[in-house]
């Protein structure tokens, strides 16, 4: 079955409002998002050259305020053209990434949180070593550790890994302990943390944890060894643009049972190259550099 796009339950569409026929994105509405996040989100789907507004079906102006965002049509009223971001996203599926290259990034971001940092739900056998249930996630993918250096994203990282020639991309402060299902969300770009809105947690698909809205805790925030703001507001961006830029990026299948068609689900579905290249690194733990099919300038932090 051909992967499907992000556009399936969207509530919130996006258009143009000297082309109102010509849907431009969406976006699936979660709880916590106000007006002000809406605006946010446009500038980063859309290069705008002036000012601009948002209003609704009425010709109402949307204010930039901190009103829950409600379902409906928004039409962009801006003084001057603009284009839509055309930044490439980087194909991602959920992080398998095993070996001893990672095992000490894993037993940093263990140490450091000891519990999911999203919900809230606590190890409760860390002390025995139990680590059922809980993953270490990247939030930049090790996949992708040759775009890494080519854009120079370890500038960002003030705590080396004990081990510094497993490059800095293995940082504790490029990871975060999650519940295993929430990281499947996470790596899928289903949420993220939005670090210019107080470490807003914003869920781009139905969020069955009842997170969305909800923000990190202030003793994570707290400690020395946190992830930086620069990765988790990459992070942001990327989810952004795969959730609510045209019909969304596609959403690919990650349960095979015994006997599918792994390799010919993905080279008769879209991104193959890219989604293949990622498969061999996170199944077999190929040392494959992976790159955005398109050139991508830096993202701005």
């Amino acid at each position: 079955m051909a992967p499907i796009n992000r556009s399936r339950g969207r509530n919130v569409h996006i258009y143009d409002a000297n082309d109102p026929t010509t849907v431009l994105g969406g976006l699936i509405l979660a709880n916590g998002v106000i007006n002000a996040n809406f605006y946010s989100m446009m500038e980063i789907l859309f290069v705008f050259t002036g000012a601009f507004f948002l209003q609704d079906e009425g010709n109402t102006k949307i204010e930039k305020d901190d009103r829950p965002l409600q379902p409906g049509k928004y039409f962009i009223v801006a003084d001057d053209p603009f284009d839509v971001n055309n930044e490439p996203y980087l194909t991602r599926i959920v992080s398998r990434a095993t070996g001893t290259r990672t095992q000490t990034f894993r037993d940093a971001v263990r140490s450091r949180d000891r519990r999911c940092v999203i919900s809230g739900k606590e190890v409760l056998g860390a002390e025995y070593d139990y680590w059922w249930g809980f993953d270490a996630a990247h939030i930049f993918p090790l996949a992708y550790e040759g775009y890494w250096i080519d854009h120079n994203y370890g500038r960002w990282i003030t705590i080396p890994p004990a081990d510094p020639t497993k490059g800095s991309i293995n940082s504790v402060q490029n990871g975060l302990l999650l519940d295993s299902s929430i990281h499947q969300e996470f790596d899928n770009y289903g949420f993220s943390v939005n670090p210019d809105d107080n470490y807003k947690i914003v869920y781009f698909f139905p969020d069955r944890h009842n997170l969305s809205g909800k923000r990190l805790d202030q003793r994570f925030l707290d400690d020395p060894q946190r992830p930086v703001d620069q990765l988790l507001r990459w992070h942001f961006q990327q989810a952004v643009l795969a959730n609510m830029r045209g019909a969304g990026e596609p959403v690919f299948e990650h349960d095979f049972p015994p006997g599918s068609d792994i390799v010919g689900d993905v080279l008769h579905g879209p991104k193959a190259a890219e989604r293949m290249e990622y498969e061999l690194f996170s199944r077999l733990g190929a040392q494959v550099e992976l790159f955005p099919a398109a050139g991508r300038d830096d993202v701005s932090m």
